[in-house]
């Protein structure tokens, strides 16, 4: 059968994580976006913008039969969702600015939207350390804006994100619970923001749980707790207040040596990186309910299995993916593998994208878990509200 690409941002959008960082420099005084204003929002409950698109899917079963799954955002959901995207803007400078480009769009489209069926989603722009500045810091290259590869990384972004978070707590949360969501230098993000925001404090009484992907959440080893010291990792679906996080990886394809994913960014022999299986917090294995891009960075829409054409803008492979968090060789994380199978017309490879293997599934760490996470958000919402 074929093998095809799962990369589910545009062409040349890495979703990078921002790593190594060098100590960070602090806001200028007054450089403040003014989050009172739709504009500086992404994503914004009954406005039609990048989360108000089609998540329509085709459903493609083991038998070879192809399904349409119709989908529709819920105005009346009784939670919210604060998310915060990863590194895709291709502005040509250290920071992005604040106007929402495609790839901004693009991501939310992918990350987010699917999410709106079960909360209302808010999305802040942020200014963040851009594609085209960490792809100069890694390889060596020039840093736009005259920036040097060692100094002081600007605050920025983050400062933009807590101004975000505020004026959400300030104007839009009601007493509502919320799901932080974050991929990426998104999950950087966030995880700051709750380690210096909430963690221990009365609004963390408000965060249903925390889903933070594609990142290397460092908790002390054989325990919950690490980085946050009463946020630990979910071990079920009607726990609250609690962590989901972890870095992908195909299991024919560990991590090599080099990665920059599945261990701590700063060695310490009593940590771990957090891995959290989505599709079974109690540990073990269990089946991904993965929404693939139907197109899109190479993608073959008639190649997901033979004879099906596929018109949708997603894609459902029901059974076809299972995972599991695997802690070998320094490396805590999730394995995913496919279900191959010679009777299943289906695709019985993937590849991770147009990444080297250091990067794993990088690309596509929410997209081969959306099914599961968003009922994830709908059970804990649930349970959150049945407790308070």
């Amino acid at each position: 059968m074929s093998r095809i690409s799962l990369a589910a941002f545009a062409a040349g959008s890495l979703a990078l994580a921002v790593l190594g960082a060098p100590a960070s420099a602090q806001m200028p005084a007054g450089d403040h976006n003014d989050y009172s204003k739709a504009e500086n929002w992404l994503c914004w409950p009954g406005r039609t913008d990048a989360c108000s698109g089609d998540n329509t899917a085709t459903v493609v079963t083991a038998a070879g039969k192809a399904v349409k799954e119709t989908w529709k955002a819920d105005p009346k959901a009784p939670i919210d969702c604060f998310y915060v995207y990863p590194t895709v803007s291709t502005d040509k400078s250290v920071l992005s600015d604040m106007t929402p480009n495609a790839e901004e769009q693009r991501v939310v489209e992918q990350q987010l939207s699917r999410f709106a069926s079960k909360c209302r989603v808010y999305a802040p722009m942020y200014r963040q350390f851009t594609l085209t500045a960490l792809r100069a810091m890694i390889t060596g290259q020039p840093m736009p804006d005259g920036l040097a590869a060692n100094a002081p990384r600007p605050q920025t972004g983050y400062q933009d994100v807590v101004d975000a978070w505020n004026q959400y707590l300030k104007s839009e949360n009601k007493g509502r619970g919320v799901v932080l969501i974050g991929h990426s230098q998104g999950s950087g993000v966030l995880t700051q923001l709750i380690a210096s925001e909430i963690d221990g404090k009365p609004v963390q009484a408000k965060v249903i749980s925390a889903l933070l992907l594609g990142t290397n959440l460092p908790v002390t080893k054989g325990q919950d707790t690490g980085t946050f010291k009463s946020m630990p990792l979910c071990k079920s679906a009607t726990q609250t207040g609690c962590v989901v996080a972890y870095a992908s990886f195909l299991e024919a394809t560990p991590p090599p040596a080099n990665s920059r994913f599945g261990k701590p960014r700063e060695p310490n022999p009593a940590m771990e990186a957090a891995c959290v299986n989505p599709a079974n917090l109690s540990g073990g294995k269990g089946d991904l309910r993965a929404y693939m891009a139907a197109t899109g960075n190479g993608h073959d829409p008639a190649g997901w299995a033979k004879d099906i054409k596929v018109e949708t803008p997603f894609v459902s492979v029901p059974g076809l993916l299972r995972a599991r968090c695997v802690n070998e060789n320094g490396f805590n994380y999730l394995a995913v593998a496919v279900n191959s199978d010679p009777a299943d017309p289906r695709i019985d490879a993937i590849k991770p994208g147009a990444v080297p293997p250091d990067w794993g599934l990088h690309l596509v760490d929410v997209n081969v878990a959306m099914g599961n996470l968003v009922d994830l958000a709908e059970t804990q919402g649930k349970a959150w509200r049945a407790k308070k």
